[in-house]
């Protein structure tokens, strides 16, 4: 399972450091803010239907609502800039990773299921930030749209920190 989570997650980091030296756009910028929620947003619900562990539903809630909170101030803020999000390889392969995720979920139950879409969740998300860190921060233009990435960012951290204490309870159960 480690080995999946860590494709998932070379699928994030590759394409950003390539996207990071070609110096990516406002638009795919916002593909990539939109798309990375989306993913995180799908797997949080296939996890609040399929867990039976209290914490890990509550937190599979919290990722619903705090992902879909980002793309709805994000798409308030590049539809105000009239700018049209862009497909890229990143945003591309964030869809493919979520797939797969998903696919994988699927097939788990119990505590192996709570433990591979925990363990995601804390790959994914130091993923994220590194591509905020590394290249989305650095490479927008618009300082709206910088501003919006540097303002999400906590979130982010705060879930990766919550991911791996849930990840120290589930460690106990197996």
């Amino acid at each position: 399972m480690k080995s999946l989570v860590l494709i998932v997650a070379l699928g994030l980091a590759a394409p950003a450091a390539q996207a990071s030296a070609e110096s990516i756009t406002d638009a795919q910028i916002a593909s990539i803010v939109v798309t990375a929620n989306q993913v995180d947003i799908e797997a949080g619900r296939a996890a609040a239907a399929k867990t039976t562990n209290a914490e890990v539903k509550k937190f599979a809630q919290l990722m619903v609502t705090d992902h879909t909170g980002v793309n709805k101030s994000a798409t308030e803020l590049v539809t105000r800039l009239k700018v049209t999000p862009e497909d890229n390889e990143t945003s591309q392969a964030l869809k493919e990773g979520g797939a797969t995720n998903l696919k994988t979920l699927s097939a788990l139950s119990g505590p192996a299921f709570d433990k591979a879409y925990v363990d995601h969740e804390i790959a994914y998300h130091q993923q994220v930030l590194d591509a905020v860190d590394k290249t989305l921060i650095p490479n927008s233009k618009n300082a709206e749209l910088k501003a919006l990435l540097v303002k999400v960012r906590p979130a982010f951290v705060a879930h990766l920190e919550h991911a791996r204490h849930l990840q120290s309870t589930l460690g106990g159960k197996h």
